[in-house]
């Protein structure tokens, strides 16, 4: 696993346990990282800080027949991470999807690495056309 992609996981790891605490992740929760991996995972965390209501909407507006509110939350998690690198990251989009989908097979399960990738797929299809 790439210090890249073990930052995306952390990153994950840290939003959904401040989920189901229900409060936002915290630079205290990296203290916990190995020092090669804070750096990025505190740049996703604080992206998807700062963007999670649109990101939010994105999900409810295009994640058809599903509430955010019923997705599991790692699903939901590991979405906000995918999105927030769509849209704001540097990332090629297909990286970022399959980087995404790698999270969704190890974290959660094959229905949900389906969804992910085709949610995923189609913000980035939309990408260009939507505010940021």
């Amino acid at each position: 696993m790439s210090a890249r992609t073990k930052a995306r996981k952390a990153a994950v790891d840290l939003l959904f346990a401040a989920d189901l605490r229900g409060k936002e992740a915290t630079l205290n929760d990296l203290a916990l990282l190995g020092r090669e991996n804070r750096e990025y995972t505190q740049a996703l965390i604080e992206g998807v800080k700062l963007h999670r209501d649109q990101i939010d909407s994105l999900i409810h507006t295009y994640a058809e027949d599903w509430d955010k509110d019923r997705l599991p939350a790692v699903d939901r998690n590991i979405l906000r991470v995918g999105i927030f690198e769509l849209l704001w990251g540097s990332l090629d989009h297909a990286v970022a999807i399959s980087e995404a989908v790698a999270l969704a097979e190890l974290l959660s399960t094959d229905k949900s690495s389906k969804f992910i990738n085709g949610l995923l797929a189609r913000i980035s299809g939309l990408a260009p056309t939507l505010p940021r």
